[in-house]
């Protein structure tokens, strides 16, 4: 059986922006979201501020989610102090429909994904679920201090985490935001982002098998 994962998310105090702001944002995130698949039907912006992604890989989905969690931290109003964020849940498991996008398409990692959403709690960024639950008590052991981890994170460190996650070495990323290498690895490091990429891979690894 394929493992598929399921992204279901939503936008933190996105209704707080001003009309342009959100429709810009809204436009720029689809477009971000699109990038990253083969099928530009299996991602899908709806109700203003909610979003689903279809993945055949469970890890690229589970750093794709780091990264939209940087992405929306990125885009705070720091100036009218508003703090975006978002909630991301995934299901991993089996696809059994596959409707004309992802918002009509059917199966396991779907159910999942949507049921858990839903449970989310406050504080809670990331929530990855399967069918088995016995799993689903390590991963959620380990999430709970990736979540402590990201609550703690500046706009810098998710800025440069982003950028790792896009395959970027030290160096390129500081020619990007024209730092220093030492500035990123500094970044970087209060981030936790050296016990933060294994533990990606862990329960990735976790998720993607049966």
């Amino acid at each position: 059986m394929k493992i598929h994962a399921v992204l279901t998310g939503d936008i933190i105090n996105f209704t707080r922006l001003n009309a342009d702001d959100r429709k810009k944002l809204i436009n720029d995130t689809e477009i971000l979201l699109k990038s990253w698949i083969k099928k530009r039907a299996d991602a899908e912006v709806f109700r203003g501020d909610s979003f689903q992604v279809l993945f055949d890989d469970v890890t690229d989905a589970v750093r794709r989610s780091i990264q939209l969690i940087c992405w929306f931290m990125q885009h705070s109003d720091e100036k009218n102090k508003i703090n975006l964020g978002t909630r991301i849940s995934i299901g991993t498991g089996e696809i059994s429909y596959r409707g004309k996008n992802v918002l009509n398409s059917d199966g396991e990692a779907f159910h999942l994904s949507g049921r858990n959403f839903d449970l989310m709690k406050p504080g809670e960024y990331l929530a990855i679920h399967t069918n088995d639950q016995y799993k689903n008590k390590g991963i959620e052991i380990i999430l709970n201090f990736l979540n402590k981890y990201i609550s703690d994170w500046s706009l810098a460190q998710a800025e440069v985490v982003f950028l790792v996650l896009e395959g970027k070495t030290q160096q390129e990323i500081a020619e990007h935001l024209s730092l220093s290498q030492p500035s990123v690895n500094s970044r970087l490091k209060l981030a936790g982002w050296k016990e933060f990429e294994p533990a990606i891979k862990y329960i990735s690894h976790l998720a993607a098998n049966e």
